[in-house]
């Protein structure tokens, strides 16, 4: 880049006053707004449980391995995804994947056996949603800051819960008063309505519009393409499947998916129901979730930018044990001041572990780290998917969700003192005064 075009980019970030706000919060903004309109297809397995099981006598089990399949692509499909946005740019794989998005929950509509919500929901949705995972939020935060990285990576993994207070309430609704399948239609409109918002708003990389990543001293030239993204991809893993802060860390996020996507969101809903309580005052419980979470992650974002991000993780995880012992006991008809309690602490470390989980990918793993996140990711959503068809199979054969709700508050202890373990990367020591560097 010239010094005309860098002076210019320099220029770009100030206004006449000498301040002006930064293009990295804008895309920041629509990155935010394109995960709640993706977060829409997230809010509705927990909600067809009860619905499919009624209309066509699928047993939960089979339900639950339909939502199991598009949990494990949701993971699985995210390094790739990462790796394909290096190559392609962020743009053209996040308008591609929730146009899939929209086409697998609107195929839902028409379908008439097990197998075809396995290819439609599982299979279509479970690759969209995969490539709109937490890779997204990673790679953009990567790009796009050197500072409030941390803080940034809390406000995007905020947007998910942002999107499930906004969509929760509405579908739950249509479920009960009309039916599942315009909340399916609802889903996938929602999905094609943030299309154009990606492709006219938001860009691949600072470089693109002449300007220097949020807080960077130094211009950053925009990479070439990455050819062979899936090989990248793969090769990343097994460098980092030779360390064992990756397998930690893998460890540690498949037991936070175990304990929120496949274990509260999906079954949360009809074990209330189970004990009595409405399909919509459950919904809205989990919505309450969602506006907790926000805030719990965002200061968890905060925080990661301020204190040791092994030590978050272990205290995230204990306090999310302690809390799953004891639901089983607040479970009721009705909604009461202990569930509450429940709903609030549980929302505040929902996705509490995220930004600390980034930060140590970052701290470990340097410019492969989107791609290892994504992994790790995968990690977490084979731990979802797991619980999710395992919590189903456990109602049809106990009758309860205890038993489930118990083992998941062990396996969160486990999860702490796995944190715990983590060493820390050696800092690289700063040259001497006086002594010449390579």
């Amino acid at each position: 880049m010239t010094q005309t075009s860098e002076a210019a980019a320099v220029e770009e970030t100030r206004s006449p006053g000498g301040f002006r706000i930064h293009r990295a919060w804008f895309v920041a903004a629509v990155t935010f707004v394109t995960i709640i309109g993706a977060a829409a297809f997230r809010s509705l397995p927990g909600l067809l449980i009860d619905p499919l099981h009624q209309d066509f006598g699928w047993s939960r089990g089979t339900i639950g391995a339909a939502v199991s399949v598009n949990l494990a692509l949701y993971g699985l499909t995210a390094p790739f995804a990462a790796a394909l946005m290096d190559r392609f740019g962020i743009r053209r794989v996040v308008a591609v994947a929730l146009t899939v998005i929209a086409v697998g929950s609107g195929l839902t509509v028409w379908m008439t056996a097990a197998w075809q919500l396995m290819l439609y929901w599982g299979l279509l949705v479970g690759l969209g949603s995969g490539s709109m995972a937490l890779a997204f939020a990673a790679t953009v935060t990567n790009r796009w800051f050197t500072e409030r990285r941390g803080l940034v990576t809390g406000i995007l993994t905020a947007a998910s819960a942002s999107g499930q207070l906004i969509f929760l309430p509405l579908l739950s609704w249509m479920v009960e008063k009309h039916d599942w399948r315009p909340a399916a239609i609802t889903v996938a409109l929602a999905a094609l309505a943030v299309v154009p918002f990606v492709w006219l708003l938001l860009r691949d990389h600072p470089a693109d519009v002449g300007l220097k990543p949020y807080g960077a001293q130094e211009f950053v030239p925009k990479p070439a393409p990455v050819q062979g993204a899936a090989r990248r991809a793969v090769t990343v893993l097994f460098k980092a499947a030779r360390t064992g802060p990756f397998w930690l860390l893998a460890g540690t996020f498949a037991i936070c998916g175990a304990s929120t996507n496949g274990l509260v969101q999906t079954h949360f809903v009809p074990a209330a129901h189970d004990h009595g309580m409405p399909v919509t005052a459950a919904a809205s419980l989990l919505a309450v979730i969602g506006v907790f979470d926000v805030v719990g992650t965002i200061a968890s974002g905060w925080f990661t930018d301020r204190f040791e991000p092994r030590r978050l993780l272990a205290v995230y995880y204990a306090l999310r044990g302690i809390s799953l012992l004891f639901l089983p006991m607040l479970l009721a008809p009705s909604v009461h001041p202990p569930m509450l309690f429940f709903i609030v602490f549980y929302g505040l470390d929902w996705v509490a572990t995220v930004p600390p989980t980034v930060a140590l990918c970052r701290e470990q793993y340097g410019e492969d780290s989107a791609i290892v996140f994504g992994w790790v990711l995968a990690s977490h959503q084979v731990g979802a998917a797991l619980i999710a068809f395992v919590g189903g199979v456990a109602r049809d054969v106990f009758g309860t969700y205890d038993m489930v709700w118990y083992a998941s508050g062990a396996l969160c202890a486990a999860a702490a003192l796995m944190a715990l373990v983590i060493r820390r990367r050696p800092a690289v020591p700063a040259p001497a005064p006086g002594l010449a560097t390579a």
